[in-house]
């Protein structure tokens, strides 16, 4: 299985379930892992024949400004059930973190791996 990667991408969000996240953006930083549908690009060296990870990131980001989640795991398994139909990926692996949420921890999220039901 060949593999793209996207690390440490922060973009701001509409997430939380407490009364004051309702009201603010914050930023959440986001790991990609997504597997590639073929091996085209390999062969032809043409950014049509992969997962374009500038398209990727414009399109989480509209994803962000489109509504508010109440958890980074219903973000996380919005965002895999992008890749995986939108974008045809066969496999991924999302890692969504809020930044900050809490003053103990730098980073609080969750890690998530989806496949193409067979």
């Amino acid at each position: 299985m060949d593999i793209i990667f996207l690390r440490e991408i922060r973009l701001d969000a509409r997430i939380g379930i407490y009364k004051r996240e309702k009201t603010i953006t914050q930023t959440v930083e986001l790991d990609l892992e997504i597997a590639l549908p073929d091996d085209r690009v390999f062969k032809s060296g043409k950014v049509a024949d992969t997962i374009d990870y500038a398209v990727v990131i414009e399109r989480i980001r509209s994803v962000l400004v489109e509504q508010h989640y109440g958890l980074v795991e219903n973000l996380a398994e919005h965002v895999a059930q992008i890749l995986l139909e939108e974008f045809h990926a066969p496999w991924t692996r999302v890692s969504i973190a809020k930044i900050g949420a809490q003053r103990s921890a730098r980073r609080v999220g969750v890690v998530i791996e989806r496949g193409k039901k067979k």
